[in-house]
């Protein structure tokens, strides 16, 4: 996994709970089935600037990285944010990105912690309104500490 370790980016604890709440509103297909996962991409001061869906998790990151890249917009300036739980390719493909940040509804696995973690990455997951877990190199969250460090 490229290391984004060198990135300067960092997340005040209202952005990762803005961008969790603004990418909800970016779902419409969500909000007719109930049933499709997303990835947006969150710039703070800019909020979610491109999101995408699928049936799949994976296919909704690719989507997005793939209109990312068509879009011309730096995955460093800001974070990867998901409706699913976080396997160790979706940190891959955060990585790909250029993404300092991946932020997530639900849970990651051990895996994913170590790869974000060895790859300079910040995992942030389980966002369930203002409540998070930050699992890997929290330095990259201002104004405080999370409720949960894991």
């Amino acid at each position: 996994v490229e290391a984004v370790g060198s990135s300067r980016l960092t997340l005040d604890i209202d952005d990762i709970v803005r961008s969790v709440r603004l990418l909800s509103k970016a779902q419409p297909l969500h909000a007719e089935t109930g049933a499709v996962h997303a990835a947006g991409f969150y710039i703070p001061g800019k909020g979610i600037v491109m999101a995408r869906e699928d049936v799949g998790r994976h296919n909704a990151l690719d989507k997005l990285a793939g209109a990312l890249a068509k879009a011309g917009i730096d995955g460093t300036l800001g974070a990867v944010v998901v409706t699913s739980r976080v396997s160790v390719e979706m940190v891959q493909k955060t990585a790909a990105i250029g993404a300092a940040f991946i932020i997530a509804v639900s849970a990651p696995t051990a895996l994913a912690i170590r790869t974000a973690g060895d790859a300079g990455m910040t995992l942030v997951a389980l966002v369930r309104g203002d409540d998070f877990d930050i699992f890997t190199h929290p330095e990259r969250v201002a104004s405080g500490v999370a409720k949960h460090v894991a």
